[in-house]
């Protein structure tokens, strides 16, 4: 976690922090959202069906996502959820905690970020720092920035 706030800096990224008991799903966390501004989102961490290629997919939290409709718009075959054995092995962090900060664990780009057109035109977003205890406020300017900066693909698309 400390790692996350450390790489924003070093970035010149400004973020907000908002502490709050550990959650486990966007649904639990609203609870603690009532005064962060900015769009939250769900992250979910899927795999193609050879396990040889996987996304982390950033929409907002509102949003039920379509597997079976996703593998059409990302071009992808039978997508599933990833263990958490890769979650690891990819993101270096826990179920429950998914964010797009774990890209700074993806030190080989092996993950592609897959992003709902909707969040591009939000001001502010919000994701764990790695650790589901506390939200980040990060504007969406500054989160292309650190996009830019992991190195992996990314797009955004309508999903």
């Amino acid at each position: 976690m400390k790692y996350v706030y450390q790489k924003l800096e070093e970035l010149n990224i400004e973020y907000e922090n908002h502490d709050h008991p550990a959650v486990f799903t966007s649904e639990e966390a609203t609870k603690y959202w009532k005064d962060i501004k900015g769009a939250h989102c769900k992250n979910l961490f899927l795999r193609n069906h050879k396990g040889n290629q996987h996304y982390l997919v950033v929409v907002g939290f509102h949003k039920q996502v379509q597997l079976k409709a996703m593998e059409k718009t990302i071009g992808a075959t039978r997508l599933s959820f990833a263990s958490e054995k890769r979650l690891d092995k990819y993101l270096k962090i826990k179920p429950g905690s998914v964010s797009p900060f774990g890209l700074i664990n993806d030190v080989e780009n092996h993950v592609k970020v897959i992003l709902d057109t909707e969040l591009e035109n939000a001001a502010f977003v919000n994701f764990h720092p790695n650790i589901n205890t506390s939200t980040l406020t990060i504007s969406i300017n500054a989160f292309k920035e650190f996009l830019n900066w992991s190195g992996n693909e990314y797009r955004f698309l309508e999903l």
